[in-house]
């Protein structure tokens, strides 16, 4: 339907299918309801990748789980556009037969015409509302992946008991927490320390990239999974320590990546604290010794900068009501 590859779309924003004629009251509508947490239905202006406009019946669903927002669903339908009759009638109504007729047979190819030559301004004008039928089958599909989800999500939680911390166990980020670390575009984990064996409650998609795991291969892991033959263990207990002191530290540290390629990893661990001063989390921040900041950047400045914007995140929310750890 957008005329993208799959490796395009998945890790972009939603804003890349939007365009210089998409409502900017619809796409608030959309913000205002992920940060409310409820489903809503609208339609939407979006774009093709070949610069198409068309409209959308847009159906966003939060996704639960022990009561909490751990992701969103958003079906798009395509609404049918009714094609317009009855243009020209007026015109052509004092005509003789034949040349109505002759009339009638240049003005449609003219319309035709012009529709397919101009037709992204008529469908940035002309707002489409969805029909009854295009608005059940977005209930429907919503329905049905939302029920696909819950039973993947019963059956792993099983496969993965005993194989690492179970993702049960994991109290996910709260959906206003995720959206501004997602907003952070360095390669970082969030382990929790008040769970067994601190397990990775939050991955970047940087660091999936850089490390070459899928986001439910990272989540409940220990970091020590990115370790390998020749990982120093010198240097993973100077980790250690500086986690029991509370403190930050700056290590090198030779990782692996999923494929077993190693790199070295300029790796900044720094306790997180919530609105109260106590620890929320732990935030890994790792940065490839042989990547060059475009920006110029050194890696510290990188990694500072990263540890600033998610102790302002986690503040923030802990700050303005129930904190996401005590």
């Amino acid at each position: 339907m957008s005329g993208y590859e799959r490796e395009e779309v998945i890790g972009r924003n939603g804003r890349i299918f939007q365009g210089p004629a998409t409502d900017p009251r619809s796409v608030m509508e959309i913000r205002e309801a992920i940060r409310s947490e409820r489903t809503m239905q609208i339609s939407l202006l979006n774009y093709r990748k070949d610069g198409s406009p068309h409209w959308i019946l847009f159906h966003l669903s939060p996704v639960f789980a022990e009561g909490r927002v751990i992701h969103f669903l958003a079906v798009q339908v395509p609404i049918v556009k009714k094609r317009r009759s009855g243009r020209f009638a007026m015109v052509f109504g004092g005509c003789r037969e034949e040349v109505r007729q002759e009339l009638g047979r240049r003005c449609k190819v003219l319309v035709d015409s012009f529709e397919d030559a101009d037709n992204r301004g008529l469908e940035a004008e002309e707002l489409c509302q969805a029909s009854e039928l295009e608005k059940q089958k977005a209930d429907n599909a919503a329905a049905n992946i939302l029920s696909i989800l819950k039973y993947y999500r019963n059956h792993t939680d099983r496969a993965l008991c005993g194989k690492r911390c179970s993702l049960t166990s994991i109290t996910p980020l709260c959906s206003s927490l995720n959206i501004s670390l997602g907003r952070i575009k360095q390669s970082f984990v969030l382990t929790d320390p008040h769970l067994p064996d601190m397990p990775i409650v939050y991955a970047s998609d940087a660091f999936l990239s850089l490390t070459g795991y899928s986001r439910h291969e990272v989540l409940g892991q220990n970091c020590r999974f990115l370790s390998g033959p020749d990982t120093d263990i010198e240097t993973l207990e100077e980790i250690k320590d500086s986690i029991r002191a509370e403190q930050a530290c700056k290590v090198r540290l030779l990782n692996y990546r999923k494929d077993g390629s190693c790199f070295w990893n300029l790796l900044y661990v720094s306790p997180v604290r919530n609105a109260t001063g106590k620890i929320a989390f732990y935030i890994g921040v790792q940065i490839n010794d042989d990547s060059k900041d475009p920006h110029g950047l050194s890696p510290e400045m990188r990694q500072l900068s990263a540890v600033a914007s998610v102790k302002v995140a986690v503040r923030s929310l802990s700050a303005a009501g129930p904190s996401s750890r005590s």
